[in-house]
């Protein structure tokens, strides 16, 4: 990997809308000079809305494994995602062809693969050390009620604790989710005991210190300061996803010249 380049992993629960953000992000950095390498860590992908610089399909795919081993589907994904650790030099040296300012990383669609999985952590570990950041997307529909927000919580929460890498949280489709529900999301995101309240109030019968364990996870996690909305569709959010990437990876805060001219309507030049 370049020196100073950074590794975002792009995960979440299957539907969140990875590859999508994927494919939009990749084209907003175009948009303002800025290069990345697009990678698909998954080898059962159909059909993808961008073009992959590198493809884990050109060494692993999931319909070879079935036929090959006689395995079902959810079988077959296993399978592959521990063989996807065992390609990992070859794919690391695909990346490395490419001179590029990040490398956008499309996991597979099934998050426990990536996540739970000990190959996951063997890919975070060794692709790019000291330049990984985990995008960790949050389903909006899911996360509507204070119960649903929180057990996505509780997912991001096991997710940070297995790759120990810097977490930026987004909520995606922001654009076709309702205003006062993405603002009662930022309002959780924001307070902790208004989450705990409003558990409490949905499930009653859940007891008050699990409440207020979950509550607490959410403060420990930081998720306060990097609950960002963004949309595939409109672009929301770009700016700012690109910012909290830049400083997970500790690079300057100050934004590029070339991100400078695009800032959005609401903010005052500096």
């Amino acid at each position: 990997m370049a020196e100073g380049q950074a590794t975002v992993y792009f995960t979440g629960t299957a539907g969140a809308g990875k590859s999508t953000l994927v494919a939009a992000f990749a084209r907003w950095c175009s948009q303002h000079g800025l290069t990345t390498t697009v990678v698909n860590l998954d080898p059962g992908a159909e059909k993808l809305p961008y073009e992959p610089d590198v493809d884990i399909r050109d060494y692993v795919r999931l319909d070879e494994i079935m036929e090959e081993h006689d395995l079902g589907p959810n079988g077959a994904q296993i399978a592959a995602a521990d063989m996807i650790a065992l390609n990992l030099d070859e794919v690391r040296e695909d990346i490395g062809g490419f001179r590029s300012d990040m490398v956008l990383v499309d996991t597979p669609g099934q998050v426990e693969l990536f996540v739970f999985r000990q190959s996951g952590k063997l890919i975070v570990e060794n692709l790019a050390p000291q330049s990984s950041v985990i995008a960790y997307l949050l389903d909006p529909f899911l996360a509507r009620t204070a119960t649903g927000f929180a057990s996505q919580l509780m997912l991001a929460a096991t997710t940070m604790f297995r790759f120990q890498e810097p977490m930026t949280f987004l909520v995606s489709k922001s654009d076709v989710v309702d205003p006062e529900s993405l603002e009662t999301i930022a309002g959780w995101g924001a307070d902790p005991t208004a989450l705990e309240s409003d558990v409490l109030g949905e499930a009653p019968s859940m007891g008050r210190e699990f409440a207020a364990d979950i509550t607490r996870l959410l403060e420990r996690l930081g998720i306060e300061s990097t609950l960002l909305p963004v949309s595939s569709a409109d672009n929301t959010g770009m700016d700012d996803l690109y910012a909290h990437i830049q400083s997970a990876v500790g690079q300057a805060e100050e934004a590029t010249p070339e991100y400078d001219t695009f800032l959005r309507p609401d903010q005052d030049e500096v």
